[in-house]
């Protein structure tokens, strides 16, 4: 993901500003997040399975997850970010800002974010799962 994320900046002028290099750190996490939590999903749901029914688990699964991870952490970011304007912890209005900040970021990142994961990522995605299908069989 990081390579996406890279390939998204530099060759497809796609450029973020000045938060790039922390933009990396996310998208890397994001891509050890999804594999760490996929890889026994996968294993589980797609044992003893056809050819077809593993590429597609592993198509799936890792690319849910790693979209997912990656957008926990841009919405663990975004809060931390405005956790500073925010009510104090325990109180009923922290909850309703914890929640919105949260709604907030990850729609951010559903229409910002997930850019920089196409083409590139959906190709890397591609590549992976067909080479870790054919060595779960």
């Amino acid at each position: 993901m990081a390579l996406s994320f890279f390939l998204s900046t530099q060759v497809f002028c796609r450029a973020t500003g000045s938060h790039d290099l922390s933009l990396l750190a996310i998208y890397t996490g994001g891509g050890f997040l999804g594999w760490l939590v996929a890889l026994p999903f996968i294993h589980i749901l797609t044992h003893g399975r056809p050819p077809q029914t593993i590429l597609a688990g592993w198509f799936l699964f890792l690319g849910v997850v790693t979209i997912g991870a990656t957008a926990g952490l841009y919405a663990l970011q975004y809060r931390y970010f405005y956790a500073h304007w925010h009510a104090p912890f325990p109180s009923r209005i922290w909850f309703y800002q914890l929640i919105y900040t949260a709604a907030v970021a990850l729609y951010q990142f559903a229409v910002l974010g997930v850019r920089h994961l196409l083409p590139a990522g959906l190709a890397l995605l591609l590549a992976v799962s067909m080479v870790m299908a054919r060595r779960s069989r």
